[in-house]
């Protein structure tokens, strides 16, 4: 089950089964005050642009995350010093029997980029809390989120956003580039240049050429700083010669 699959590589092999995709078909908007209820196939960025539009800050990241919300609570997506977890109240979420379950935000337990029960839950609505603010404020902090993705990332690039988990106390795209990554090419892959913990697809890169590419970022990097990357894109589907295994 995915959403708008922004921060997903699948295997040259592909998925064997069913692939549903959570989209229109839950992404409606509810107010109250301050507190939004928003369906999960909402894009984190109509989340952010819907409480620019009713005077309501907190949400100004999302702004800046590709994906949708569903997406973002699996994996406590943040940015720009704000997390998923700062504002979400509580979850209507579907574990693994079909069953409907609403729970307060503290029961996902979350963790820097992860939620620790992320794996048997399919977020299907979420309740949110913000602040009343001055619109014109709000719309500069998105304005400035980005402006800085502009300069900073590849985001006219075909990549699957940022590549790896920034390790405690330290920053991911610094030991990529420490370790000489910047702009390190497997076959149709590269290493961004602009932001090295970006993958980028230069046009004719197969899912293996990206995945082993990252897996030589991880070695490269271990090699120089004694430091394992874990991979933030969620790899899924299998290897196209394992196609006919499964």
């Amino acid at each position: 089950i995915i959403g708008f699959g922004s921060n997903i590589m699948v295997r040259d092999g592909g998925i064997p089964g069913i692939t549903l995709r959570l989209g229109k078909s839950i992404d409606d908007i509810i107010i109250c005050g301050t507190e939004i209820s928003v369906g999960g196939g909402l894009s984190n960025l109509k989340l952010a642009k819907f409480a620019y539009e009713n005077g309501i800050s907190g949400f100004e990241f999302l702004s800046g995350i590709p994906g949708t919300v569903g997406g973002s609570i699996h994996m406590n997506a943040g940015a720009y010093g704000s997390e998923i977890k700062n504002i979400l109240l509580s979850v209507q979420a579907l574990n693994g029997e079909g069953t409907l379950m609403e729970l307060p935000a503290s029961e996902l337990k979350f963790g820097y980029r992860t939620t620790e029960r992320k794996k048997d839950l399919v977020y299907v609505r979420a309740r949110f809390k913000g602040i009343s603010d001055d619109k014109n404020t709000i719309r500069l902090r998105m304005e400035d989120i980005y402006g800085q993705r502009q300069i900073t990332q590849p985001v006219r690039r075909a990549t699957g956003g940022s590549t790896f988990v920034n390790p405690p106390g330290f920053k991911a795209w610094e030991l990529i580039d420490a370790a000489g990554c910047r702009g390190l090419v497997r076959g149709g892959a590269t290493i961004s240049k602009k932001h090295c913990n970006f993958l980028v697809n230069t046009g004719a890169a197969s899912a293996s050429d990206l995945e082993e590419l990252g897996e030589e970022v991880r070695r490269r990097v271990y090699e120089h700083s004694g430091i394992i990357l874990d991979w933030e894109i969620h790899r899924i589907g299998v290897e196209s010669d394992d196609l006919c295994a499964v």
